[in-house]
């Protein structure tokens, strides 16, 4: 279920720090869900999730006193959206994560009463310092037709753990500015260039297209309007959701990489990059290429500077299951495993899974083109190298004999695959090679092809005979198929 159909389907949950639901956020799980959860083959194993319930957009990473930190959005009541709090993970390494207090509560009567809506880190703040949307059922609305208010906020920490938030007394922004017509506002997403800060708000103009509004400051608190960052275009639809009719951008991020600018944003059910420059006479970002950040249910990142220096991009992995089937399971999204950015010479942007995760390889085999080769508990690494060249071959996960995901490219020298039904560019290097990653974990599958493309699919299909791994087609287009297991980052599937 998305943001929009649970706004239009609901009224409001708010929940007060102290409250009885938010000390159950907190707590041990009853018994007998902690024992589904452990037991359902479908839950990760070492991608973050929270210990139960929903989860979506990542807000706020960062790496401080020596722990990475990531902030998500979380309903603490149920496996579907609402009642938006924010979550609270710590980690030494990206990799293994140990559950905090819920740190972002909707307060009753507040500008936030409706939800703490998606947010970023304030930088070169003084004190840890937040921004996040908070929503009230209030006019005027900001949200085409749902008579609701998006805020901006501002929270501030001085707790070395950064488990406590005290909140401003109200917002920093108060609503769009001043006669501007907008489809949304929201997700802040601000950073510093020498004494001053800026901000850019996920925004659009019915019937023009999606926008980043963007907003400067000297004080991190006081912010004065300029102008659209960047403009999108409308594609002509009059559906009632301006995100999927593109009229409305959410979450940006907008970063330095490399001797370029990058923009992301999420419209449209994805997610999109455009490499480009930053032109500080006129601060208008002037985009060069553009391309899909990942093709399937990936949604909603926010990136950050990890302690190596590393552009790191988080996202949210989404359910395609129907909420009823999120709420029987008692679990619903997933962050996806963190990539590395990086340009290409071409401005194109690449990305990886950090080399870090290769600490969790077990039992590595290699398949020949005539084997099969079983996968333990569903979760495993794969790296496939193939020549792109005039024969078909392709790869599949099977369950039984029936494919689970396939990996297919139909020769002829064509420069592009079918991956989990979606058709992919392919970058083979000078040799005519690509090579595929593929990392199963549960239900989640990820891929990534030449480093460039992604691919985010979900698989809830049973395997209670196990799964296998097949490769199709020409024998002597395969040129290295290696399988490794993956070693579970908790004993019992709840992360911690």
């Amino acid at each position: 279920m998305n943001r929009r159909r649970f706004l239009i389907a609901s009224g409001a949950f708010c929940t007060a720090p102290g409250s009885a639901l938010h000390a159950f956020a907190q707590a041990e799980l009853p018994a007998a869900l902690r024992e589904k959860l452990m037991r359902d083959p479908l839950r990760p194993q070492f991608h973050l999730l929270p210990k139960a319930n929903w989860q979506n957009d990542p807000c706020a990473p960062r790496f401080f006193r020596g722990q990475y930190h990531m902030f998500f959005q979380y309903n603490p009541e149920a496996a579907v959206w609402g009642d938006m709090h924010w979550a609270h993970a710590v980690s030494p390494d990206l990799i293994h994560w140990k559950h905090m207090p819920v740190a972002l509560s909707p307060t009753p009567g507040s500008y936030d009463a409706f939800g703490c809506f998606t947010g970023s880190v304030l930088p070169g703040a003084e004190v840890p310092t937040i921004l996040y949307t908070g929503v009230t059922r209030s006019k005027p609305e900001t949200i085409r037709g749902e008579g609701l208010h998006e805020v901006q906020c501002l929270a501030t920490s001085t707790d070395p753990d950064l488990r406590s938030w005290k909140k401003l007394d109200k917002p920093v922004l108060d609503g769009p500015p001043p006669g501007l017509q907008v489809t949304g506002f929201r997700d802040p997403c601000p950073w510093k260039d020498g004494a001053t800060w800026y901000l850019i708000i996920g925004s659009g103009f019915n019937k023009v297209g999606g926008a980043v509004l963007l907003y400067t400051s000297r004080d991190g608190r006081n912010w004065s309007y300029l102008h659209p960052l960047a403009q999108g275009k409308w594609n002509g639809s009059s559906q009632t959701n301006p995100v999927d009719t593109g009229e409305m951008w959410e979450c940006p991020d907008f970063f330095p990489l490399g001797d370029k600018h990058v923009l992301l944003y999420s419209t449209e059910r994805k997610v999109y990059w455009e490499v480009g420059t930053f032109d500080r006479s006129d601060l208008r970002f002037h985009s060069e290429t553009r391309g899909l950040l990942d093709h399937g249910s990936y949604y909603a990142m926010k990136s950050m500077v990890d302690a190596k220096g590393r552009r790191i991009l988080w996202g949210w992995v989404q359910e395609t299951r129907t909420p009823d089937q999120c709420r029987a399971a008692g679990w619903a999204g997933a962050m996806a495993l963190p990539r590395v950015l990086s340009l290409g010479a071409d401005n194109q942007l690449r990305m990886e899974v950090p080399p870090e995760f290769a600490t969790l390889r077990k039992n590595t085999q290699t398949l020949q083109a005539v084997q099969t080769l079983p996968i333990e508990n569903r979760a495993a690494e794969i790296v496939c190298s193939f020549k792109a060249g005039e024969r078909a071959c392709g790869l599949e996960l099977r369950a039984g004999g029936t494919p689970l995901f396939a990996i297919r490219y139909s020769g002829g020298g064509k420069r592009s695959a079918t991956v989990g039904g979606s058709l992919l560019p392919l970058s083979p290097d000078q040799e005519g090679i690509s090579t595929v990653h593929l990392w199963l974990d549960g239900s989640i599958i990820e891929t990534f092809v030449d480093g460039k493309e992604a691919m985010t699919a979900r698989c809830y299909t049973p395997s209670p005979t196990g799964i296998q791994l097949a490769w199709t087609g020409a024998a002597d287009a395969l040129k290295r198929l290696m399988v490794s297991n993956v070693t579970p980052i908790s004993n019992d599937r709840l992360t911690t």
